[in-house]
């Protein structure tokens, strides 16, 4: 089955392949793309047919994280602690699943689009991918994993660098510092991650869930707990002073751009 839209998905070989297509804001979530993501990931992650489920973006990024016209929104009324924990769980259930994930990254990988890619079991990557995470530049903290996942992969000196600075690290980086099992040319990403798939897709099905449920034990416990130690953080900074005046002051800049090039248009 092959889907189109803002989110494409396809069976190919027993490997379920969720990518985001909206290359033209550089995949950034917006919330009908995350309930859409959610969707396609929970039925890959629950079909018996499939093996092995890749993650990718179209276009020359993954993921550049949450929309930013959609700052400060929340769909359907909900408060800040709902918003979040329904982020965060899906990525729990991407990394508990007993199906190995693969996240293929090209482009940008930033925010909520690096925390996409913390999820998978592993990462190919391609020459020109960056990651960050710019969140406490916006006065908030990453939600869904990020100060969990990522010292578990680069050590603790290393998240602090990244999550406190809002600094951004090339593919050489990420790769020397544990983010990526390979790099890859751009032009041969996704062929490179789709063999790297169907290996795992063509293993052994209970020993690769054993395999990965085992590996997980060694840090499951820590992660799941701190998942929620992000959630009451995140929830109390969305209506922290810092935060609020930030989101006012970018909710202004959006308003004066919008309003430039309405005047311009009129010309």
């Amino acid at each position: 089955m092959t889907t189109e839209g803002e989110l494409k998905t396809e069976l190919v070989d027993g490997v379920g392949v969720v990518s985001f297509n909206r290359p033209h804001r550089h995949n950034a979530i917006t919330d009908a793309l995350f309930d859409e993501m959610c969707e396609a990931l929970r039925a890959y992650l629950n079909d018996h047919s499939v093996r092995c489920v890749l993650i990718r973006g179209e276009g020359r990024s993954f993921c550049s994280g949450r929309d930013k016209a959609e700052l400060g929104k929340r769909a359907n009324g909900e408060d800040d602690f709902t918003f979040v924990r329904e982020h965060q769980r899906i990525r729990l259930e991407v990394l508990e699943s007993t199906k190995p994930v693969v996240a293929a990254v090209q482009g940008a990988a930033l925010g909520g689009g690096f925390e996409i890619a913390l999820s998978a079991d592993m990462r190919i990557i391609a020459e020109d991918a960056i990651f960050g995470l710019p969140e406490v530049g916006l006065g908030l903290v990453p939600d869904t994993g990020g100060t969990q996942v990522l010292p578990a992969l680069v050590g603790p000196a290393r998240a602090k660098y990244l999550v406190l600075s809002g600094a951004r690290i090339d593919a050489r980086t990420a790769y020397a510092w544990g983010l990526a099992e390979e790099v890859v040319p751009l032009d041969e990403l996704h062929d490179r991650a789709m063999t790297l798939c169907r290996q795992l897709a063509a293993q052994p099905k209970l020993a690769v869930s054993m395999g990965k449920m085992l590996v997980n034990q060694a840090t499951a416990g820590p992660i799941r707990n701190g998942l929620g130690q992000e959630l009451l953080a995140q929830t109390a900074l969305f209506s922290s002073e810092e935060y609020l005046s930030i989101k006012e002051e970018a909710l202004r800049r959006r308003r004066d751009a919008s309003d430039g090039a309405s005047e311009s248009d009129g010309h």
